[in-house]
């Protein structure tokens, strides 16, 4: 469920505030650091592997040079090609480390702002 734009909180890390939204996606992904994404992985249960920085910095490269966030679909792709695996094996891969979701799970560790309407994969 998309969040309302107007509850906004602010979230203190230990070297910085960021502003979330009601379901704790940044407001601004400029505002992204390594901190916030291991605050999402605490809050989400996941215990953050090479993988999942690997994962991370491809989303965040993408996001700065498109200007948006990338689809599931490059994610799996990057995962494939970056670890020698088919498609339905990144896709696995990609679910197994982030077992709640692309969007839920890997979008808002990455920074990225919650979307509208998105096929999460």
């Amino acid at each position: 469920m998309r969040t309302r734009p107007d509850i906004v909180t602010h979230l203190k890390l230990a070297h910085s505030v960021v502003d979330i939204d009601e379901a704790g996606y940044l407001r601004d992904p400029a505002d992204w650091s390594r901190e916030f994404a291991e605050h999402v992985a605490l809050q989400e249960g996941i215990e953050a592997t090479e993988t999942h920085w690997q994962i991370i910095a491809f989303m965040r490269a993408y996001l700065d040079e498109h200007g948006i966030a990338p689809d599931s679909r490059f994610t799996i792709k990057f995962l494939g090609k970056t670890n020698g695996l088919d498609k339905t094996m990144a896709r696995r891969q990609l679910f197994d480390i982030f077992p709640y979701g692309y969007v839920k799970q890997a979008c808002k560790m990455a920074g990225m702002k919650q979307p509208r309407a998105w096929s999460t994969g």
